[in-house]
């Protein structure tokens, strides 16, 4: 089994902010394997599926981000041998850029930082970088609106760099 999650904030005033892009990037995956987000498990809204033969559930946490690990231990505990990739948002990565990590520390990403507090080191990660504005307050930044032209194609790359990864 795979299990791709997306750090985001739930509800509708986070929607399309930096810090939810993870969500983002999960909803486009979800609209391209043909699924939808039905099922609450785990502190989370879930799309089941199929990639190739084997099982994925996309899973997008209802905690807020910086407590995304409480989620993602219940599912590991679930799904003891299932193969997790976190999908995040990475202020520290030049705007527009994806990068791949097979393992890691949580960084300078709160959410990534409470999964590894929660499950340890060993989960891959796709990174999306969002940049920083120096000029403004970093809460304040990554829970801004991002520009949706100009990370729509960054999102289809990173849906296709995480099904390259998944095969």
């Amino acid at each position: 089994m795979k299990i791709v999650v997306g750090l985001g904030n739930y509800g509708e005033k986070y929607e399309h902010t930096y810090h939810n892009i993870g969500f983002d990037v999960v909803d486009a995956l979800a609209e391209k394997l043909g699924i939808s987000f039905t099922k609450n498990m785990c502190k989370g809204l879930v799309a089941e599926g199929r990639l190739g033969r084997e099982k994925i559930l996309l899973v997008k946490p209802q905690t807020y981000v910086n407590l995304s690990g409480y989620c993602v231990k219940e599912l590991k505990r679930k799904f003891r041998d299932a193969r997790f990739l976190v999908v995040v948002d990475d202020i520290d990565l030049p705007r527009g850029t994806i990068r791949y990590k097979e393992h890691g520390s949580g960084g300078t990403h709160n959410g990534l930082r409470n999964i590894v507090e929660q499950i340890g080191e060993e989960f891959e990660r796709i990174k999306i970088g969002i940049g920083r504005d120096i000029f403004m307050n970093l809460a304040d930044y990554v829970l801004s609106k991002y520009d949706k032209e100009f990370f729509k194609p960054v999102i289809e790359k990173a849906v296709e760099e995480i099904l390259e990864r998944l095969k």
